[in-house]
């Protein structure tokens, strides 16, 4: 029988009372060994980002043209008709938000003076012009036409963004005696203002400069009803036409996050194969298992007896030049053979010591050796309460030399009588 095989039976014969339901738990692996289903992907690009990310100020002017009831000129309502159109400066402000490569919303702000045909010819025959002041603010859905269309790319030096949105209008200081013909409730007086909720479409250009700062210019036209120039007269619907540029400040720059799934398949598919592997193997393994069961009951071992022989002394004591003190360091070691000798009581130990020949005389270092072997010998009877009889105290001086290193032969050691 294999090595192997008789590890798994011997496995087997140990945890043999909690294999009772056997054919049970080994149908379960074998039917658990199946493979695992190929991954595919679409190979797309899914973009992510943080609600932090992609945020940006708008600041920009530029100039509008109302398109309002059409004037008489002169003092008859049966003069000729005529269109003037005064444009006038619209300061513009906004701050929004892309939360896809594709789409994005903006809270856009526009403020200025308007300038118009009065359609009332009699109250102002020289000039036949309106004014009045207005803010207008819009909630905007953008739409990034060419991330959409030709791919996203935040590098990309021309973008048209087409836009739609909608919002409210304040129009104030209209004169009574120019334009408005709106009365005030019951009060018989003229209003001058108005609020309305104009619906705002148009497209802007946006020119990459940085990663950082980008200029835009953009077209846009915002729709009115009849009262916003506070006159009801002649078309019901009102339009407000504007050009504005201006610089976009991309706050932390404009990036996106993007994973696909294709990019990622060489490491699957790698995956896969280990996967399915140890299911193969789970699957040979319980067949051998089932193998190995038919064997039991299983037979019973050798027991082999393991005599282990006493290793030999290796232990040293080590000292300073010229010194007969035992070091710190060194201390454990002539504990480990106090151990030793209580472990063994019939034991006897021999303890040599030497000096090195390179420092003193020969006499000197006879009688240094002897010190240290006796400061050795006396603390293994003294400290640990080793007798005296189990110590054989030799010393060699520098007449004998262990080792090949000179500094190495300041030293005591250790061995078996």
């Amino acid at each position: 029988m294999k090595a192997k095989n008789l590890y798994y039976l011997m496995a087997l014969c140990a945890g043999s009372f909690v294999m009772a339901p056997k054919a049970n738990a080994q149908d379960a692996v074998v039917e658990d060994v199946v493979s695992v289903t190929e991954y595919s992907c679409d190979n797309t690009n899914r973009y992510f980002q943080s609600w932090r990310d992609n945020w940006f100020i708008q600041l920009g002017a530029g100039i509008n043209q109302p398109f309002m009831e059409r004037g008489v000129n002169g003092a008859k309502a049966s003069g000729p008709i005529v269109n003037r159109k005064y444009m006038t400066t619209t300061y513009n402000v906004g701050v929004g938000h892309w939360f896809s490569p594709y789409m994005g919303l903006r809270l856009n702000g526009l403020a200025g003076s308007l300038h118009w045909n009065n359609p009332d010819g009699d109250k102002r025959a020289a000039s036949g012009r309106a004014g009045a002041k207005h803010v207008n603010l819009n909630l905007e859905f953008m739409w990034d036409m060419c991330n959409s269309l030709a791919g996203v790319n935040p590098d990309r030096v021309v973008s048209v963004i087409p836009f739609i949105g909608l919002g409210g209008d304040y129009t104030w200081g209209l004169k009574d005696e120019v334009a408005s013909n709106i009365v005030r409730g019951n009060s018989g007086k003229i209003r001058n203002t108005s609020w309305t909720l104009p619906v705002t479409a148009g497209f802007q250009l946006r020119f990459r400069l940085c990663k950082y700062v980008d200029f835009f210019a953009e077209a846009r036209a915002s729709f009115y009803g009849d009262n916003w120039n506070g006159c009801s007269y002649g078309r019901p619907i009102e339009a407000n036409v504007a050009a504005v540029g201006g610089f976009n400040f991309n706050i932390g720059g404009r990036t996106w996050s993007s994973y696909n799934d294709c990019a990622s398949m060489t490491q699957l598919a790698d995956l896969n194969n280990q996967v399915n592997t140890l299911r193969a193997e789970n699957l040979a393994a319980a067949q051998t298992i089932s193998a190995l069961e038919s064997q039991l009951p299983c037979p019973e071992a050798e027991v082999v007896e393991q005599v282990i022989e006493s290793a030999p002394l290796m232990t040293t004591v080590r000292f300073n030049i010229d010194s007969d003190k035992i070091m710190p360091t060194e201390e454990v070691n002539v504990y480990n053979m106090a151990q030793w000798l209580k472990a063994n009581p019939d034991q006897k130990v021999v303890i040599v010591g030497y000096a090195d020949k390179d420092t003193g005389t020969s006499d000197y270092n006879m009688a240094l050796s002897k010190k240290r072997a006796d400061a050795v010998a006396d603390q293994l009877i003294k400290k640990y309460g080793i007798a005296p009889s189990r110590l054989i105290v030799k010393y060699d001086g520098s007449n004998v030399q262990p080792y090949n290193t000179n500094d190495w032969n300041r030293i005591v050691i250790f061995s078996q009588e």
